[in-house]
């Protein structure tokens, strides 16, 4: 990763895991030395209701701290948020967009009305219930994240996760392994 700070938008519904996913993906990479910064902005909405959560990455120490306008990456964890959420605000010509669908990449640059090379797409959703048993696409995600931004070492990322993980799961082995399954898959399958 260079001293560019990364900054990067998830576009989920509350309970897809991506205010989790924004944590475990900053708490994976301040084990590597990065500084980071992940935060969730939403309010009293319930289960199903658009959220929103944010990373900001970078090598030097982070001094900004409002919500993210320009992000270099967006991920879009449920692709109807796409009909009523404008997933692409702030993103220029340069930033990438991962969506978790079954459409391929053309059919989701239409959509969105942004550049080819702009549109990784991955079915997070039918990974995530092959491997973890459930539809909660977040981990998956997580790994076609890592895999578009490019310079990040995808067993470093898993190791840590790993780690992590034993912490909450150490009783549910199967809950480990899957979700890590989940993300080296994604990080395999993505565009």
């Amino acid at each position: 990763m260079s001293k560019k700070m990364i900054e990067v938008r998830w576009h989920g519904r509350g309970g897809q895991g991506a205010k989790t996913a924004a944590l475990l993906f900053a708490e994976t990479l301040l084990a590597t030395g990065k500084y980071i910064q992940a935060f969730p902005e939403y309010g009293p909405e319930r289960m199903g209701a658009p959220v929103q959560s944010f990373n900001r990455i970078s090598d030097e120490i982070i001094t900004i701290h409002s919500g993210i306008t320009n992000p270099n990456y967006v991920v879009i964890l449920d692709s109807s948020l796409m009909n009523s959420v404008n997933v692409t605000y702030g993103v220029d010509n340069n930033g990438k967009i991962i969506v978790n669908t079954s459409l391929n990449s053309q059919d989701i640059v239409k959509k969105l009305g942004v550049l080819t090379n702009q549109v990784c797409v991955i079915n997070a959703s039918k990974i995530a219930l092959e491997t973890i048993g459930k539809d909660i696409p977040n981990t998956p995600m997580l790994g076609a994240l890592v895999k578009v931004i490019g310079a990040l070492n995808i067993d470093d990322v898993l190791e840590n996760i790993r780690v992590k993980l034993m912490t909450k799961f150490r009783h549910k082995p199967e809950v480990i392994e899957g979700n890590l399954t989940s993300i080296k898959r994604a990080f395999d399958e993505v565009c």
